[in-house]
């Protein structure tokens, strides 16, 4: 059955490679038949976080809120799309996170990091990890790192590298398996 899964790109640098590992990504569930909206904190142009969405007046929000509240409502997952600075999690994606709450209940999430060099963007994901689940959607265990990204995935996100899809498969197998768990719990009911 068709899945909801946003990909929540982290960067907005001018020449960011993320864009390259979320073109794969998205391609890649795309294929499998589901719907993957792009959350891309440089077209959303978030204001640095001062008031959550769930702390606005109900109508009162800006627009971009209120249509990204809509997208992750929607979502029975998320694929989180991040590169590392200086060991942690982009700036840009710790904003666009951290502008919601209830919107991630209930719903799994899965990393893909990436970095120029050889560890993938490993160390950004383990603190990721604990942000999302904080956030209330909690990692698979699986990562999908993605080391030496500007030769591992052309600029149109096509893979240059033969373990890669291997590795994406069974990755988004996991995902799957996940989300289709927890959307048949969230009909059923959640505990608050």
């Amino acid at each position: 059955m068709p899945l909801v899964v946003p990909v929540i790109l982290g960067s907005v640098r001018r020449d960011r490679n993320g864009l390259r590992a979320a073109r794969y990504v998205i391609r890649a569930l795309e294929a499998r038949g589901h719907e993957v909206p792009l959350v891309d904190p440089a077209e959303l142009g978030l204001p640095l976080l001062d008031r959550m969405y769930k702390e606005y007046p109900k109508g009162e929000a800006p627009a971009v809120l209120e249509d990204l509240a809509t997208t992750l409502r929607r979502a029975d997952a998320f694929v989180i799309v991040s590169a590392e600075y200086n060991h942690s999690i982009p700036p840009a994606l710790s904003n666009t996170l951290d502008h919601f709450l209830e919107e991630y209940f209930w719903r799994p999430s899965a990393i893909v990091c990436y970095s120029a060099g050889r560890y993938g963007g490993v160390r950004a994901a383990m603190q990721l990890r604990a942000m999302l689940a904080e956030l209330g959607t909690p990692s698979i265990p699986s990562l999908l790192p993605i080391p030496e990204v500007h030769r591992t995935l052309d600029e149109a996100g096509t893979p240059q590298q033969p373990w890669l899809d291997k590795s994406a498969g069974r990755f988004l197998d996991e995902l799957a398996w996940y989300a289709e768990a927890l959307r048949d719990r969230r009909r059923a009911g959640t505990p608050y």
